[in-house]
């Protein structure tokens, strides 16, 4: 526990204009972004007498050994790259709303020349009209159900599409009358695009005048003793008014607003969100988050919306946003979103009317989330605290390991051997700190030799980085390493810099005496290791001759093969998709120093491994890469081989079409069995 005044800046040294400033722990690792008007007033507050601090700032301040600060222009510029760096670090210390799930969208694919209508989540792509979120994927499937009778637009895979096309003949839905089947030409891609259109028109809440349109053709039809086509019409009508039953009218004059409200207490906050689109609740959802400091609703409020608009496209921005409290100051947030959206936005508190009425029932939507995650919360909280005490007790651990890592060896039979490396926090799984790794030369013959090597990279690394404290601070000249080749979303690599309380391996005595072996080798001696065996699940500690055995029910051992199994997953899941990128070409996989780009150069130059074995020497040698020794070596082995030998996908064993190596339209070989992960089993 730091004392905050060892690292407390001298009088006079924080400029009193406005900024950004971060608190780092003694491993250089940013755990607190926070802005002000007044750098100066701002951090003024944290160096005051710790009782008089909310018990979590006290625990942040005597957690941090450094802070720094970077001076702006104004208000404006300081939300903004608060929110940058919020969203770089990723502190422990800071609000940051947790959700239980990832909310669905009904979206459409606008960009292609066959727009789809599907269900979507994650990061919003360009060129895709996003409707919702949904609260469940149900939800959406039941709407689009009900409008693809009025607006048939396409909602199959590019695969099955193209299949279609192929063969000249529809999917079902395209018989009965809920595609417009452009697959197959029954619509040209202009008529399917002004469907596409038509549907995203009735999404967006422009419902009253199609369903007037469909009310007077109708009429029309009916006038004109075309009873078929008016009944046709009619069930259409009736199927869109069932499909607007389901978003009853909430705000006159077809409102577009967001409403959030925030339930809390003293240590926890929900924040519950209504999305309105054309007078309508289009979507809802929610978050909850632990309260780091003392804070203000409003304060929960400019939180709550940097996360909800901070990576949205300028349209997810609506003209209205009505919340329970407003930031302080509020200006320079109105700004902020302003230049989001492109054009002015209100952000007030409804007073009166139908706006404040919904508010009240989103504002009980928020205290029921917050009771609701409180319920389980105490149960998850006290199970993870004991499962953390028990395993300090077996292994004799001065304290709770708060950050362990686990590592697990994968491979096929001495194949493409790697190796991955899972992180959990608090008891919890940090996946953005997952590493994997590749194992080459003479460590893959063997898992003890593959994990010592693993252990050694990834500690060696760690060292390295603890050398260059005063370098990687602002998070630059980050040393890389060519073998670990999991980075992070702007493709920059992650960094080793944080240890942990305990290193997990998978396996038994053999496995962590090398982990050890290994950390005795860097000078390490502060980590703590152990094994988890999957026989008899037996914890292993280095030197030990017998293996210490937890009870079934205990809540440490329970935590241990999370672990354990949450890194057998990253591990195997590598693996495979290392094995998914190669194929074999029957007798090329035979010839000496022969790689799997030059392979494929091979087979992309000549079509196919009959054209090849009919070529003479100096056709060969006009492969790129291929010099006359090498083309040589593959004449003759192309003139011992069986010519009937079949290309085998290795990530299912399946064999490929008959002549190896057909080109398809993309320049690739074509493989025609599917790789399913989920077949096969490794150990």
């Amino acid at each position: 526990m730091a004392d905050p005044s060892s690292y407390r800046p001298k009088p006079g040294e924080i400029p009193d204009s406005p900024g950004v400033y971060r608190f780092r722990d003694e491993h250089r690792r940013v755990i607190y972004v926070g802005k002000a008007k007044s750098l100066r007033q701002r951090l003024a507050n944290y160096f005051q007498d710790l009782a008089g601090l909310h018990p979590r700032t006290r625990t942040m301040v005597t957690t941090a050994a450094s802070v720094e600060w970077t001076v702006v222009s104004t208000e404006v510029e300081a939300l903004q790259l608060e929110y940058s760096w919020i969203k770089e670090y990723d502190p422990r210390f800071n609000v940051k709303y947790r959700d239980d799930k990832s909310y669905p969208y009904l979206a459409v694919t606008m960009s292609e020349e066959f727009p789809r209508v599907q269900v979507m989540r994650g990061h919003k792509k360009k060129g895709v009209r996003y409707f919702g979120p949904y609260a469940h994927a149900w939800a959406i499937r039941d709407t689009v159900d009900l409008l693809l009778r009025v607006f048939p637009v396409r909602t199959c895979s590019a695969g099955v599409f193209k299949n279609a096309a192929r063969t000249g003949r529809p999917c079902l839905l395209g018989y009965i009358g809920k595609c417009s089947a452009p697959c197959v030409d029954r619509v040209s891609a202009e008529e399917h695009r002004e469907l596409a259109d038509e549907f995203c028109d009735f999404m967006t809440g422009r419902t009253g005048t199609y369903i007037r349109r469909l009310e007077k053709r109708m009429t029309e039809a009916a006038g004109e003793l075309e009873y078929e086509r008016a009944a046709r019409l009619r069930d259409d009508i009736e199927a869109l008014k069932k499909a607007m039953e389901k978003n009853a009218v909430v705000l006159a004059d077809a409102t577009d607003a967001d409403l959030i409200a925030v339930a809390e207490d003293e240590l926890e906050a929900a924040v519950q969100i209504f999305h309105v689109r054309g007078g309508r609740v289009r979507g809802q959802r929610g978050w909850v988050t632990d309260k780091v400091e003392e804070i203000t609703t409003g304060a929960l409020v400019e939180h709550a919306l940097q996360q909800l608009y901070g990576e949205e496209s300028g349209d997810a921005v609506p003209k209205e946003v009505l919340v329970p409290a407003l930031p302080d100051p509020v200006e320079p947030v109105q700004e902020w979103l302003t230049g989001r959206r492109g054009s002015n936005v209100s952000l007030r508190i409804p007073q009166r009317g139908d706006k404040k009425a919904l508010m009240e029932t989103v504002q009980r939507n928020a205290q029921q989330a917050l009771a609701l995650h409180k319920t389980k919360r105490a149960s998850d909280l006290t199970t993870r605290s004991r499962a953390l005490e028990e395993i300090a007790d077996a292994l004799d651990l001065d304290s709770a390991p708060l950050r362990v890592e686990c590592f697990d060896i994968s491979h096929l039979q001495g194949d493409d051997v790697v190796a991955s490396m899972v992180v959990f926090e608090d008891g919890l799984a940090r996946k953005s700190e997952y590493r994997r790794f590749q194992i080459k030369g003479f460590a893959g013959q063997d898992d003890v030799r593959s994990m010592h090597e693993v252990i050694t990279r990834r500690f060696r690394r760690y060292l390295a980085e603890k050398e260059k404290t005063g370098e990687w601070a602002d998070g630059e000249n980050t040393l890389t390493d060519e073998t670990d080749d999991l980075k992070d979303d702007e493709g920059r690599p992650k960094k080793f810099a944080y240890p942990p309380q305990l290193v997990v391996v998978d396996g038994g005595q053999p496995q962590v005496a090398a982990a050890q072996k290994a950390l005795d080798e860097l000078g390490i001696d502060d980590i703590a290791v152990c094994g988890l065996a999957k026989r008899l699940e037996e914890v292993w500690l280095p030197g030990d001759d017998d293996p210490v055995v937890l009870p079934r029910t205990s809540e440490g051992l329970y935590l241990l093969q999370r672990v354990r199994d949450e890194a057998h997953r990253f591990a195997i899941t590598y693996q495979r998709s290392k094995r998914a990128k190669r194929f074999r070409v029957g007798p090329l996989d035979d010839v000496p120093g022969l790689g799997e780009t030059r392979k494929q150069a091979l087979i992309k130059h000549f079509g196919s491994v009959k054209k090849l074995r009919a070529a003479t020497i100096d056709q060969i040698c006009e492969v790129p890469g291929i010099g006359r020794k090498t083309a040589e070596t593959i004449a003759v082995a192309l003139a011992q081989a069986t010519p009937a030998a079949p290309a085998v996908n290795t990530a299912t064993g399946e064999i490929m079409e008959e002549e190896p190596g057909t080109m398809g339209s993309s320049g690739e070989p074509v493989k025609t069995g599917a790789s399913d992960e989920r077949r096969g089993q490794e150990t």
